[in-house]
């Protein structure tokens, strides 16, 4: 069974953070709020996660890079957390277990983090 993309993402600036955001658009007036905005768009685009038909992965990184991968059939709870602008913008945080208490992947400001949650489901049926 060849491997199919069934969703992949970065983390969302401006919907996961509004007000930092703002405060670092107002910061540019003072010359410090592009290298902070730089640093932080860096920051989140050098973060992906990929689900596919058999596997979940999480990429972190760009000078030295973090490989994560999950089998989906090995997960065996998908956590979603969200306050309440996070639900207002449609983002969250994504905590996977496969074994144990504490979770093994772990990936904050993803866009429509209850899709990948069904997303997943459905794949280990």
């Amino acid at each position: 069974m060849s491997e199919e993309i069934l969703y992949e993402e970065n983390p969302s600036m401006f919907k996961n953070e509004p007000i930092t955001f703002i405060v670092f658009v107002l910061l540019i007036v003072v010359g410090i709020g592009v290298v902070f905005l730089l640093i932080w768009y860096l920051k989140t685009k050098a973060t992906k996660l990929t689900v596919t038909n058999s596997m979940v992965t999480l990429e972190k990184g760009l000078l030295s890079k973090e490989h994560s991968e999950l089998y989906i059939d090995t997960i065996r709870t998908v956590k979603v957390k969200q306050s309440f602008f996070n639900r207002i913008f449609g983002v969250g945080s994504l905590q996977f277990y496969t074994a144990g208490d504490s979770p093994e992947v772990v990936v904050n400001g993803m866009p429509d983090p209850h899709k990948i949650r069904e997303i997943i489901k459905s794949s280990q049926r």
